[in-house]
């Protein structure tokens, strides 16, 4: 065969192919067949340009991303055209509930993801011309292993005594403690400075040097979502809390004199007798804070490491009426009904809590355990003196302000 006829017949063979495959002439040959070729080609990608959507979707997280997460991830935009369907799904098809828009350019969830669950987008959208583009992505939400959080007090919306400390407990120990740190602020309107400090790894609270203001509102917000609070291990928390301090109230105990003095505003509106903790177990001295309260509860020596040769608990009273909670450790404020009333105000008999005057059924109006139960809030402090035991150490209960400013500020990871 001659070159010549070679050459027609490569040009024959692309044309047959329909531009399916485009050949490169690499030597001269036949000009005009070669044009003709280019031209064709050209006609076919024009064509082809102009069947396609303008429309440019995004899909975040991108397609395959592990550890995303559980508030922010998930979004859907669109330039130079407008959505027309989104739907998302678990990877078992159930759907996840979604909004487009008002303008059809972006898309989200309606509600916060699962953790460790695999999510599948699909999307169609449309640019001016009609025409449609389609994308679709995959991606699994940070596992549970892979992820932390932070369970805190005091509650959203709550009213508190002026002695509440923000307290965050994590439930994976914290190692980059200042990463997260930053990613919680607390403030006040009183503007009182707040300073977190670290008890352990994970174990992180704040308040001002001095209580609270009365009638402040206090706000927490925890931006921790994709803070990497260890190696390999984030956050996924994204919450605002708000919660409001109420009237100045602080009970002083005087294990000495027996008695309590109930203050608000440096006042003293009530002088109540007690009975602390014996001089074989005596009550922790220092400045404890109202953490939990029970109109009835079960009190198990047991429980606190106070048991008889036996094993058993050296007393298991199953309904203590008008119980207020100061440490983590067991120590309360409570009712007594089954103590002599002669004990209150002259003599100390309780294995460490402070016991006030009650009634069995936590009904009686007229006690000393009643008025004083009904009369305090969660945050209320309660000073104990004069009990000849050491100071509660600051991190059993709420009670961190047993340290002063320079110890607490100096537990800042930042």
């Amino acid at each position: 065969m001659t070159n010549s006829k070679r050459r027609k017949g490569l040009a024959v063979a692309s044309a047959l192919l329909g531009g399916v495959l485009v050949l490169s002439a690499c030597s001269g040959g036949d000009d005009k067949a070669g044009g003709d070729g280019d031209t064709s080609q050209s006609k076919v990608d024009e064509a082809a340009a102009k069947k396609t959507s303008e429309a440019q979707i995004k899909i975040t997280p991108e397609d395959g991303t592990d550890n995303a997460s559980i508030n922010n991830s998930a979004a859907v935009t669109v330039s130079k055209g407008t959505l027309t369907e989104v739907t998302m799904t678990t990877a078992e098809g159930a759907a996840v509930e979604g909004e487009i828009s008002a303008d059809k350019t972006s898309w989200k969830p309606s509600a916060q993801l699962e953790r460790s669950t695999t999510y599948k987008i699909a999307v169609a959208a449309k640019d001016s011309k009609g025409l449609e583009a389609h994308e679709n992505a995959s991606f699994t939400t940070v596992s549970p292993n892979n992820s932390f959080l932070g369970y805190f007090t005091p509650e959203d919306g709550s009213t508190v005594g002026v002695g509440m400390p923000v307290s965050i407990n994590f439930d994976k120990a914290i190692s980059n403690k200042a990463a997260v740190q930053k990613g919680v602020t607390v403030s006040s309107t009183s503007g009182q400075e707040v300073v977190c400090h670290w008890f352990n790894d994970t174990r992180m609270d704040c308040r001002p040097e001095d209580y609270w203001q009365e009638g402040a509102t206090v706000t927490l917000k925890m931006a921790l979502d994709g803070v990497e609070g260890s190696d390999g291990v984030y956050g996924v928390q994204e919450k605002t809390v708000t919660f409001k301090i109420g009237r100045n109230q602080v009970s002083y105990v005087d294990a000495k004199t027996k008695q309590m003095k109930v203050t608000q505003d440096g006042k003293t509106i009530k002088t109540i007798p007690i009975s602390a903790g014996s001089p074989e177990n005596k009550t922790y001295e220092g400045t404890m804070v109202m953490s939990e309260k029970f109109k009835e509860t079960r009190m198990n020596g047991a429980t606190v490491g106070f048991t008889d040769d036996d094993g058993k608990g050296e007393y298991d009273i199953k309904d203590v009426p008008h119980a207020i909670r100061l440490s983590t450790s067991g120590t309360f404020i409570h009712g007594n009904y089954w103590g002599a009333k002669s004990i209150f105000g002259s003599v100390n008999t309780s294995h460490g809590c402070v016991g006030l005057s009650d009634t069995k059924g936590a009904n009686d109006k007229g006690t000393a355990g009643y008025w004083f139960y009904n009369s305090s809030i969660v945050g209320d402090v309660v000073v104990v003196q004069n009990t000849g035991d050491k100071t509660i150490a600051p991190d059993n209960g709420l009670n961190g302000w047993n340290m002063d400013w320079a110890q607490w500020k100096a537990g800042s990871a930042v």
